[in-house]
């Protein structure tokens, strides 16, 4: 007997072929360069410039501030949720009890329970490590902001592709940071497994749509685009 039906592996591998595909669109095409994320590196870029004309740069400073506890805060939340689903593995028989209760709800077996919280696992260690990663390019941002050149040399070419470096560090620190987002909202997707293959599929297309709304059709988007 496999250990899992023709149809839960269809719904996983919907899963897996959604989020490796929507991160392909996001990072790689030009449509979804022009999304959200895509826009703020024109931000960051502006940012840098801007430095360089301040002899004062505490604000500066204290937006890398905020930057790196707010990563902070995702990474000491991923490391939570994986505590929370080593939990899982220790209450497996009042799980399956009451994933079974709802009328859409599957039996399970151990294994197969044991096997899904795993790869939730994987997916929060994957989170916890994009978070760590970029916390820790937000503090050579802290460090390449507190060696820029002096205002004074602002007009200089090697001041202006000082900033420009600096900015591509950012946005590489926001890439990683939005890859640990974007693990997390897909483990909201996941979650739907544990009910079975066809909540799974549903979830995963759910996320898949607020996603993209996000992305693209947000007030928030048309505001950085139309700025």
């Amino acid at each position: 007997m496999p250990l899992f039906s023709k149809l839960d592996l269809i719904a996983l591998v919907w899963f897996l072929a959604a989020w490796i595909g929507y991160s392909l669109a996001i990072e790689m095409t030009h449509h979804g360069k022009s999304g959200l994320n895509g826009l703020m590196h024109r931000y960051r870029s502006l940012w840098m410039e801007r430095m360089l004309a301040r002899d004062a740069r505490m604000v500066d400073g204290q937006v890398i501030a905020g930057l790196q506890n707010g990563t902070a805060f995702f990474a000491s939340t991923s490391l939570i949720a994986l505590g929370g689903s080593v939990t899982l593995l220790h209450s497996t028989e009042d799980m399956l009890t009451i994933i079974a209760a709802p009328p859409f709800g599957q039996a399970v077996t151990h294994v197969q329970w044991e096997l899904k919280v795993i790869g939730l696992m994987i997916i929060f260690v994957y989170a916890f490590f994009k978070f760590a990663w970029a916390y820790r390019l937000y503090n050579y941002v802290a460090i390449m902001v507190g060696g820029a050149p002096p205002a004074s040399e602002r007009d200089e070419p090697e001041a202006k592709a000082y900033a420009q470096s600096t900015a591509l560090v950012i946005t590489d620190a926001g890439r990683h940071f939005n890859r640990g987002q974007r693990a997390f909202f897909f483990a909201l997707g996941y979650l739907g497994w544990f009910l079975g293959p066809l909540p799974l599929i549903a979830t995963t297309a759910a996320i898949l749509v607020v996603m993209w709304r996000r992305q693209f059709v947000s007030d928030s988007r048309q505001a950085v685009s139309a700025s």
